[in-house]
């Protein structure tokens, strides 16, 4: 299972378990609205912050790759131009 859909599944257990909690507590109504209103936030707050290290990561590795090309095609060149020389020195 991946860590993306492991982590939208317990996202979804602990807004689950929270929204039960709290509509289940023996407080006010207006106390209760409170309570989710600040547990949805927080759950946003660390949602955002979770999507930021997500893109993070994804930039991270496409600028691995994306050296990665650069040193292939740079030795492939190098190695084009080697193989050019060599070929213009038999031929000579």
């Amino acid at each position: 299972m991946s860590s993306g859909k492991l982590f939208i599944g317990a996202l979804i257990g602990v807004t689950a378990g929270a929204l039960l909690g709290v509509l289940f507590a023996p407080d006010k109504g207006s106390e209760t609205r409170k309570m989710i209103s600040k547990k949805g936030q927080d759950l946003a707050d660390e949602l955002k912050e979770k999507f930021s290290e997500f893109l993070d990561n994804i930039n991270e590795k496409f600028e691995e790759v994306k050296e990665d090309v650069s040193d292939f095609t740079d030795k492939d060149k190098a190695k084009s131009e080697q193989t050019k020389k060599d070929a213009k020195t038999a031929t000579s």
